[in-house]
């Protein structure tokens, strides 16, 4: 059977009602059968320096995940990818019968064209962007849109993505979240720990984080 099938990285630090509202309303505008949290071993984009142990990211996902359609998953860490591109490419390869979609808030938008190879990742599959309060202006101006959006596709017609041919982008605006990671770890700033047994636990449990049903 195949499965519709949402995608949408970020380092989760930590997972947040945010991630969650942002994806289950995903799931319902695109009619996916699940949506799958990326959670990235390290952002190339984004500095190290304040980064939580990635076991302890990915138990915060799979908690914030529990009971839903979304389904917090080491791909990125089993598969040895970096890079979204690879990534992608290597998934729609060993899921042949599913089809993807890409999600993305506003504010990647706005840096998309700096990731690599970005265009193969719009010619890979389509893309879903979230609006995000204080981006979506300068979003819709961002060096990517001036190339993908001549692709862009009513937000009506968001469910029939499945019928579209790459490029593909769609736009999707939900009501606000206030909710932010940045936050999170002000307010709770060894937040991490209550997710890891030891706090020096990462190196020895890198090779044998908990994985999903994914891969097995």
């Amino acid at each position: 059977m195949t499965r519709r099938i949402g995608l949408l990285g970020g380092s989760f630090n930590p997972a947040h009602s945010g991630h969650r509202r942002i994806s289950l309303a995903a799931i319902e505008a695109l009619g996916l059968d699940e949506l799958w949290w990326l959670v990235s071993p390290g952002n190339p984009l984004k500095p190290a320096r304040g980064m939580a142990p990635f076991a302890a990211r990915l138990a915060s996902a799979q908690m914030m995940a529990r009971r839903s359609r979304i389904r917090a998953t080491d791909v990125e860490a089993r598969l040895g990818t970096r890079y979204t591109v690879d990534t992608l490419r290597l998934l729609t390869r060993r899921y042949p019968r599913d089809r993807f979609i890409w999600i993305m808030g506003a504010d990647n938008l706005l840096q998309f064209s700096a990731w690599r190879r970005w265009r193969e990742i719009a010619r890979t599959m389509p893309i879903a962007v979230v609006a995000r309060p204080g981006y979506d202006a300068r979003a819709m101006a961002a060096p990517a849109m001036a190339w993908l959006r001549r692709f862009a596709h009513p937000s009506a017609c968001a469910r029939d993505w499945t019928d579209w041919s790459v490029p593909a982008l769609v736009l999707l605006r939900f009501r606000p979240d206030p909710t932010s990671a940045t936050l999170k770890r002000a307010a709770d700033p060894h937040w991490h720990e209550r997710f890891m047994p030891h706090k020096d636990l990462e190196k020895d449990m890198a090779p044998t984080v908990r994985a999903s049903h994914i891969f097995t």
